[in-house]
């Protein structure tokens, strides 16, 4: 099944558990292990330091978000590699990013 998405239109958005009050997230994949999500920062959104089992992709679309001081804005991508702490995570005004979650790579020994 092919699935596109042409706008970000205020339908499909839902709250994002276990973000900041205020946070939006409209799942656009989440298929064998790999999710594709539109994340809507509110304005003064803060997230502690965190780590994930699998890499992680940011694209801004719009507004902004610090990581470490450093500022992310419309047009920048970041890959955060499994295990990895990133974070402090601060969105003063806001940010609409594009958020990829790889598959978690099992390790056989």
């Amino acid at each position: 099944m092919i699935f596109s998405m042409h706008s970000l239109e205020d339908r499909g958005w839902e709250k994002a558990e276990g973000y900041a009050e205020g946070t939006l997230i409209k799942v656009l994949r989440d298929e064998n292990g790999c999710r594709t999500a539109l994340l809507k920062l509110p304005p003064h959104f803060h997230m502690d330091a965190h780590t994930h089992l699998n890499s992680e992709q940011h694209f801004v679309i719009d507004g902004s978000y610090m990581i470490n001081n450093i500022t992310f804005g419309p047009g920048s991508y970041q890959r955060i590699p499994p295990n990895e702490e990133h974070g402090s995570f601060m969105s003063p005004e806001g940010a609409t990013v594009l958020v990829i979650w790889d598959r978690v790579e099992e390790h056989v020994h």
